[in-house]
């Protein structure tokens, strides 16, 4: 049985898992999934300032704090307890491009040259944390909801306005990747 634990599972588990969320949610009182409100809960409960935007009942959405709070101890409990044991491997396309961009360390999922504690007070950390992490907060916000939000629940409810912000969220991970990723980090 720990072994069956310790293999990797095939990607599609969670694919399921995923998605017997929407149908599980939707049976239990007609909830919607995402991540980013769940700041606005915690927001709302912690800091009760005078700020309409956090005016509300958080308290009926409490369950969505202990579903963050799943995610976080699942997490933990994942990279703690079922790692995989192989060694990490990357795609021999990816590894090529980003080689080209000056990303030479692939010793775990995220690469040290740019998620490292030594990046976070330099330009190049500014810039990918600080910008990156207000441009998405900015797009979370503008966009009514995360990639969580609107690519899991909303699409499968068909809301037309989830399509849309899934696909501006493609196309600007697309653009960012392809035009705008190379030239930040010929800057470096």
């Amino acid at each position: 049985m720990i072994e069956l634990i310790k293999q990797p599972w095939h990607w599609a588990v969670a694919g399921v898992m995923i998605g017997l969320t929407v149908p599980t949610l939707l049976l239990i009182g007609n909830k919607t999934f995402g991540i980013s409100s769940s700041l606005r809960h915690i927001c709302a409960a912690c800091f009760p300032a005078n700020i309409s935007f956090f005016k509300y009942d958080w308290k009926k959405e409490i369950w969505n704090l202990f579903f963050v709070v799943g995610v976080l101890l699942g997490g933990i409990i994942g990279s703690q307890f079922l790692s995989n044991p192989n060694e990490f491997i990357v795609n021999e396309n990816t590894v090529k491009d980003l080689k080209a961009l000056g990303v030479s360390d692939f010793s775990s999922m995220m690469p040290a040259d740019i998620f490292s504690v030594e990046n976070i007070f330099t330009l190049k950390g500014l810039i990918f944390f600080v910008v990156g992490g207000l441009m998405v907060g900015f797009g979370t916000r503008y966009a009514g909801g995360c990639t969580s939000g609107h690519a899991i629940m909303g699409l499968s409810n068909l809301q037309l306005p989830s399509l849309i912000a899934t696909i501006s969220f493609m196309v600007g991970g697309f653009a960012m990747t392809h035009l705008i990723m190379p030239y930040i980090f010929k800057l470096f």
